[in-house]
């Protein structure tokens, strides 16, 4: 059974306080089942994004997994608040944290799969 999307994202904010980055939610979505998107802000005015990978590219259901969205290129952000934006039609109920890290850690280790 996966993590409730509430908890995965508590979780995720407190790992990054341990390194002392700055994250927060900029979109709260269904407690139970929508889908995260991490949105890392290098500072240099380019973002990367981060979101669920595809049903099918993971092995257990159990776990999420990540895949880097928009081809894995840093983007600006009216490019990545587009992409979000097409996402939300799909699914209501996403949702979105944003990071801030000069060294453009996302935090997601292994879980972070090429698609």
């Amino acid at each position: 059974m996966r993590l409730k999307s509430g908890i995965w994202v508590s979780a995720y904010l407190r790992r990054c306080a341990v390194e002392n980055v700055p994250a927060v939610v900029v979109k709260r979505g269904h407690e139970e089942a929508g889908a995260i998107f991490i949105e890392v802000d290098r500072l240099d005015g380019t973002l990367n994004l981060y979101g669920p990978a595809p049903a099918g590219l993971s092995a257990t259901e159990a776990e999420r997994f990540w895949v880097a969205c928009l081809g894995g290129d840093a983007a600006d952000a009216p490019t990545v608040a587009a992409y979000l934006e097409r996402q939300q039609e799909f699914d209501p109920d996403l949702w979105v944290i944003a990071v801030e890290d000069k060294e453009g850690r996302h935090f997601l280790g292994d879980a972070l799969i090429a698609a």
